[in-house]
């Protein structure tokens, strides 16, 4: 009975945020962001993990808005190819590999297969909408923030950003996770009832474009947005632009099942639209959308999360199409038999043929030539 009435009121209380207003207060997770200094990179110095902090740009300040730099016109692809549990494939080799850029080949010039440290963004939906203090979707985001990063490395680098009204970062790119933790510690009472997805997740893909190496964010949120600048579309675009792999993982699951019977049609609507446009998210970019029903899934999930950028293929080629017209390009990966340039047949332990999933980004925007 007693685990009944909590499953009771974590519906109801889901119920109530559908209909929640907004609700301004004095204290919140978000801040308006600090003007960052100007890009002023230099490509003789050992590349940075992010550009956000003040500690790695002091002493780098510029005079003038114009930067210029040497650049090679190199498309990389980072892939992963699952097979029909969701677990990535190994050893596989270069040749076995096409890449289709607008649907003409191109010629594989680089390929790796070494693991690398990662730098991970995770994007926090902290509004009072679902996550009030010791409700069901409080307990549920802090547990799915903690879990996840207790299964990093000590190479690899975490930013924590939260968002509601506004996007703030928690604490920048770092592999101090005491500063980690002690930015998901502020997670406590949330200030403002909205969820601005959209906005968050195309300015944190903005500011990662340009950091190095193996990349992602990781959403952990609702999937609802309410009040975003930036519509769908937009948000869609500027993800695929950036080429950051998104990762989400949908809370309230088992709340959302249980007040389905009472929640009006547009609000179940609102619902399904959300895990649509987080599975359009993460296809596009070469990530994966999780729906987890119960905590005991989320363990299973991290690990997913962790095989599939840590056993990426790291593709590269130089485009046929060499104009610079900031056009955008269609990317297709394929595993192809070289042989008979036919789709790739793989055969499990039993010498039976399974479907495999290629991930990876579905595109890319070509640059502009400099006047």
């Amino acid at each position: 009975m007693k685990k009944w009435t909590l499953a009771a009121a974590a519906a109801l209380t889901l119920i109530v945020g559908v209909w929640a207003q907004d609700n301004p207060s004095s204290e919140t997770v978000a801040k308006p962001r600090k003007q960052s200094a100007p890009d002023t990179t230099d490509t003789s110095l050992a590349p940075i993990p992010s550009k956000l902090s003040p500690k790695a740009t002091k002493g780098n300040e510029a005079t003038s808005d114009a930067s210029f730099k040497a650049e090679t016109n190199v498309v990389n692809i980072d892939v992963q190819v699952l097979d029909n549990h969701g677990n990535p494939i190994p050893n596989i080799p270069r040749d076995k590999f096409r890449i289709l850029e607008d649907n003409v080949p191109q010629t594989l010039t680089q390929y790796s297969v070494a693991e690398a440290p990662m730098t991970v963004a995770m994007v926090v939906e902290f509004s009072a909408r679902y996550q009030a203090y010791y409700s069901a979707g409080w307990r549920e985001t802090l547990t799915a923030s903690y879990g996840f990063v207790s299964t990093l490395k000590p190479d690899d680098y975490v930013a924590v950003i939260a968002y509601d009204l506004r996007t703030t970062i928690l604490s920048d790119f770092t592999n101090d996770r005491n500063k980690t933790m002690e930015a998901m510690a502020s997670l406590r009472i949330p200030g403002f009832s909205e969820s601005n997805m959209f906005d968050a997740l195309a300015d944190t893909a903005d500011r990662m474009s340009k950091i190095e190496g193996r990349k992602a964010i990781l959403l952990i949120a609702s999937g609802i947005d309410t009040f975003s600048k930036l519509t769908y579309d937009k948000a869609r675009k500027a993800l695929q632009e950036a080429g950051v792999p998104v990762y989400s993982i949908e809370m309230l699951q088992l709340q959302r099942i249980m007040a389905e019977s009472r929640m009006s049609a547009t609000q179940n609507l609102d619902f399904l639209q959300a895990d649509n446009e987080l599975k359009t998210f993460a296809k596009e970019t070469g990530g994966q959308a999780f729906f987890p029903r119960f905590q005991g899934d989320l363990p299973g999930v991290f690990h997913a999360i962790s095989q599939s950028l840590r056993n990426q293929y790291s593709l590269g080629y130089s485009p046929n199409n060499q104009a610079k017209d900031g056009k955008f390009r269609k990317l297709t990966v394929q595993l192809v038999n070289p042989g008979t340039n036919e789709p790739l047949k793989m055969l499990d332990e039993k010498g039976k043929p399974f479907k495999y999933t290629i991930l990876a980004k579905a595109g890319y925007t070509a640059p502009r030539a400099v006047e």
